[in-house]
């Protein structure tokens, strides 16, 4: 039997984190927590977003529906719990990760082993995590911002500024201009047409951007892949990429995916997406939303599969309650405790 319970928890990045969609200072996560018939416990988190329809309440919320629907089951039952959580929820994806990486802690808790060493993989084969510059409208805040992340090799630039394509070209220069020897990854959340798109594409490779995430708006498709066939860097899909089943759609349309947990709705799910990705010969990474460490060690868990990670979540916060992964200097480091290793502060 299984026990389900939920605690919403506001924290607070350093500095307003800025996107194409706007942008805050405070964020609410919500810890899962899940008990099992002996009193063992584990930890999840959900970091919903408005974005793909959820609240900490709707989190909640779903978490009370998933008590009904996977009560009765043991810490063992991880890929029967997604399953029963899917066939509760079609949606739902953060709600549905912080059940399943709480079930995940627990299981590997029970065994006595990290998840990483349970799962057989290698910490040491992590790609690097960049590090986010978020949109500032004001080049002194900007400058100010990359040299703060003096530390890390990759950074990944948040375009698509309100301001317009200018202003994210303008962007793009100074951060070269700052970091003339780092890896650049550009993130475009959707906000770009095809035709500028293309247009900031010659500036970007011209300045050695690695790749463009997700420039087009999730559902253009077509869009994406005359950008990807015309453009002369890769195309990475984000917001048109939240479950496996996405994944033989965009083959051929883009040449990555970036997962995410809080998108896909599960631990096991994302092991899917992984496996659906490689088996279309695209490009995979992982990122995350505004997390605490808890959430990001669940998601730092699945590095050793990936090819490009994105996991700073926790590291762009100011009052971080969890410790477990970390990533610095961008070398992602796993917990070497049992289940995700994850203690409170």
């Amino acid at each position: 039997m299984l026990k389900l319970a939920t605690e919403i928890v506001p924290v607070h990045t350093t500095h307003p984190f800025v996107i194409s969609r706007g942008g805050a200072s405070e964020w609410r996560t919500v810890t899962v927590r899940v008990r099992d018939a002996d009193g063992a416990e584990g930890w999840g988190e959900a970091a919903p977003s408005r974005f793909y329809g959820e609240t900490p309440e709707s989190v909640v919320a779903a978490v009370e529906r998933f008590q009904d629907a996977i009560g009765d089951l043991d810490a063992w039952s991880l890929e029967e719990a997604e399953a029963r959580m899917h066939r509760a929820l079609r949606f739902n994806g953060a709600a549905k990760t912080g059940v399943s990486a709480a079930l995940h802690d627990l299981a590997a808790k029970r065994a006595g082993l990290p998840l990483w060493k349970l799962w057989g993989l290698d910490p040491a084969k992590a790609p690097p995590s960049s590090f986010t510059i978020a949109i500032a409208d004001d080049d002194a805040v900007l400058r100010a911002r990359i040299a703060e992340a003096a530390q890390y090799p990759v950074l990944k630039v948040k375009l698509g500024s309100p301001r317009g394509l200018a202003r994210d070209q303008q962007i793009i220069r100074i951060v070269r201009e700052e970091a003339p020897d780092k890896v650049l990854r550009v993130d475009a959340n959707a906000a770009w047409t095809a035709k500028g798109a293309l247009e900031i594409g010659e500036l970007l490779a011209a300045l050695g951007v690695e790749f463009i995430e997700q420039p087009l708006p999730p559902h253009d498709l077509d869009g994406m892949r005359f950008v990807r066939d015309r453009s002369p860097l890769p195309v990475v899909a984000d917001e048109s990429c939240v479950m496996a089943s996405d994944v033989p759609r965009l083959a051929g349309v883009v040449d990555g995916v970036n997962l995410k947990l809080a998108k896909c709705g599960g631990l096991r799910e994302a092991m899917r997406l992984i496996a659906t990705a490689r088996s279309h010969g695209l490009l995979v990474m992982a990122g995350c939303m505004i997390e605490t460490s808890l959430g990001i060690t669940a998601a730092a868990h699945l590095a050793p599969l990936l090819d490009c990670a994105d996991l700073d979540g926790a590291a762009l916060l100011s009052d971080d309650p969890y410790a477990g992964a970390t990533i610095t200097g961008g070398a992602i480091r796993l917990p070497d405790g049992p289940g995700l290793g994850v203690t409170r502060r």
